[in-house]
Parts: structure tokens; C-alpha cells; sequence
């Protein structure tokens, strides 16, 4: 299963937003209002559970400078990736790019894929947020 959530335009330069992605308790601040739990569990590592979903523990697993970051499940049971491409429109304009990709059966997919799109919209909405 792949999604993308809208493009976002943040007002900053694509190292600062890099910064603040590869900073995982920065994320925390880019979390829907609904937001039950977020703990920081190590430098890579976060845990966060939204009302009326199970727990999900996210690790920082590349870094490409001023390019990309992508994140991960830190459990095997369930694999996917949440990917931010950072692409510099000028010295301090930048275009945020989310997507999702997972391997899930056709059952988990259909429950999860309303639930998991408007989670990336509201990250990518969120990127506002950044250096605030």
C-alpha cells in the first residue's frame, strides 16, 4: 500500500527543515489534536497512539541531508514507512512531500488506509509548525 499526502510549502530552508525532522521529538508538535501518548524513547525512536488506535513505535531509519528522511516501524509485525522528500524551491522556501508505504493484507489495508491518510495530512499540514 502506497499513499502521498498533499504537498506542503514551508517557509524555511531545507536544512532547517531537515533539522527539525531528524530532531524525532520534534514530532510531537506535528501531531493531530487527537494525540493520546507521545513518549521519546530513545534519539531515533518514538512512540505515540492516537484516540481509538493501537500504539505505533517509529524509528529514524535514513537521513539524507536536505533530502529526505524516512521513518519506520521499529516492530516487524507490521513493516511500513513514512517518508518526508524535502525539495528547496529557493533559500527559504521548501516543498515537504509525505508518503506511506506498507505491505498489509487486503483487510488491514482497507481498515487502516482512512485512518493512516488523514494522519498524513495532518503532519503535512502541520509542517507550519516548523522553527515555531
Amino acid at each position: 500500500m502506497h499513499l502521498e499526502a498533499d504537498k506542503k510549502i514551508v517557509n524555511k530552508s531545507p536544512e532547517e527543515v531537515f533539522e527539525f525532522l531528524i530532531n524525532i521529538k520534534n514530532f510531537e508538535t506535528l501531531m493531530p489534536e487527537n494525540i493520546d501518548k507521545f513518549e521519546v524513547l530513545d534519539e531515533d525512536t518514538f512512540k505515540f497512539a492516537l484516540s481509538g488506535m493501537p500504539e505505533i513505535i517509529l524509528r529514524l531509519k535514513e537521513k539524507h541531508p536536505y533530502e529526505k528522511v524516512v521513518l519506520g516501524a521499529a516492530s516487524d509485525k507490521l513493516p511500513f514507512t513514512l517518508t518526508a522528500d524535502i525539495v528547496p524551491l529557493d533559500k527559504e522556501k521548501t516543498e515537504v512531500a509525505l508518503s506511506f508505504s506498507g505491505e498489509f493484507n487486503a483487510m488491514m489495508a482497507m481498515m487502516i488506509k482512512g485512518p493512516i491518510s488523514k494522519f498524513m495530512d495532518t503532519l503535512s499540514s502541520n509542517m507550519d509548525k516548523i522553527g515555531q
